[in-house]
């Protein structure tokens, strides 16, 4: 994945710039596009830019989020295992790798029967959002409670949906996991938003200054950040019984975003009797679902979603 702009990994041009159409599914296999919001976007000021899509560095990434939505991937109905996972694809809150860690990751999962939403979320900015620190949160709550309310219609059981976020959406996918009793987009009281399951990817988890991946955290909280709402961002600081079950996968030679964030969040569940597994790949860097194929690195995971009764 490519992070924020103060990387190196991120081209200082970004080529191949295309205007999105929301109509045209990014895969021929998405059944459908949904937008998250039938009308205003809360937390929205201003006119938005417009959305584009780009190449650099390998990867194809989106940027400025207009319309926030979810492309939906589901299995054949006779393969289907009733499950959902909800995707957050990372990029530094600074860009989203929709491909490799969005819609690859949904056709892996729907080939083994588990229906899969890729969310395309707003990305922090204070130009177009009047609190950018909670924009993307409410993008995730408001996924998580479509996904609730159309369950049947999916083919999904309500009580099986999982959510799974790679480095910076890692971060976020922890943070709806970890806030999901006070709701932050209207009516969100209505119906549950906590995750049955967890599942992240070389994730972001601390905004502590010895852990965290300092791209990600300015672009959410700015460059400096009061200490509660670092305490109140750091994934790891918030676990408590209710947390949902979690799988976490971290490289041990990640040098930009530290294996110590899934290993404290990790002890974090443990203390709180929380079931959770990690798996520390002893090779793969960051990024590591750009260069090793879905079916490899994701057995383990497949392993555990089957041992919890998430997939036959």
């Amino acid at each position: 994945m490519v992070n924020g702009p103060d990387v190196k990994h991120l081209p200082s041009v970004l080529s191949a710039l295309l205007l999105c159409s929301l109509a045209t599914c990014h895969q021929a296999t998405c059944q459908e596009v949904v937008p998250l919001y039938a009308g205003k976007v809360p937390n929205s000021k201003g006119a938005m830019p417009d959305e584009i899509v780009g190449r650099g560095g390998g990867i194809e990434f989106v940027r400025h989020v207009s319309i926030p939505s979810m492309s939906v991937y589901l299995p054949d109905a006779n393969q289907s295992v009733g499950s959902a996972v909800i995707i957050f694809p990372g990029g530094g809150y600074y860009l989203e790798a929709f491909e490799i860690e969005g819609t690859q990751i949904a056709q892996a999962l729907a080939g083994h029967g588990v229906a899969a939403f890729v969310v395309k979320y707003r990305l922090p900015s204070d130009s177009t959002m009047s609190d950018k620190t909670i924009g993307p949160l409410q993008d995730a709550q408001r996924a998580i409670r479509i996904v609730r309310e159309r369950a049947s219609s999916w083919g999904v059981d309500s009580s099986k949906i999982g959510i799974m976020g790679f480095s910076a959406g890692g971060h976020l996918a922890s943070t709806a996991g970890t806030h999901f009793e006070k709701a932050f987009i209207p009516g969100g009281k209505e119906i549950s938003l906590r995750p049955d399951f967890m599942i992240l990817v070389y994730p972001v988890i601390s905004m502590t200054n010895n852990l965290t991946h300092m791209g990600s955290r300015n672009l959410l909280l700015g460059r400096h950040p009061s200490d509660s709402l670092i305490t109140f961002f750091s994934g790891e600081k918030n676990v408590t019984d209710h947390t949902p079950p979690t799988f976490l996968i971290h490289a041990e030679d990640d040098t930009t975003v530290d294996p110590g964030n899934s290993i404290g969040f990790f002890e974090a569940l443990r203390r709180h009797g929380v079931p959770a597994e990690l798996v520390i790949l002893p090779r793969g860097e960051h990024g590591f679902a750009a260069r090793i194929p879905p079916e490899k690195w994701m057995q383990p995971l497949l392993s555990w979603m089957t041992d919890n009764g998430w997939m036959k």
